[in-house]
């Protein structure tokens, strides 16, 4: 290798933050794998790390995943 490397990403769905992410992880990877003595930089960065957070799922006989009904004492 030279130094220089070209780059072409294609990305689908999710929304732009989740498309950003995406693309640093499988970059972050590839270097990984092409440069292994720089695997630990980017594993104390935690760019190796995959963001594993998940929309929660609407319950039933509610109007969303957190959002009860209107409450009424009386």
């Amino acid at each position: 290798m030279n130094g220089s490397w070209d780059i072409w990403v294609n990305v689908n769905g999710g929304g732009i933050s989740g498309q950003a992410g995406a693309v640093t992880l499988g970059l972050a990877r590839a270097i990984a794998k092409a440069l292994p003595d720089v695997e630990h930089t980017l594993r104390d960065r935690r760019l190796l790390t995959r963001d594993a957070r998940m929309k929660e799922r609407k319950k039933y006989g509610q109007k969303g995943a957190r959002k009860r009904f209107q409450f009424s004492k009386r």
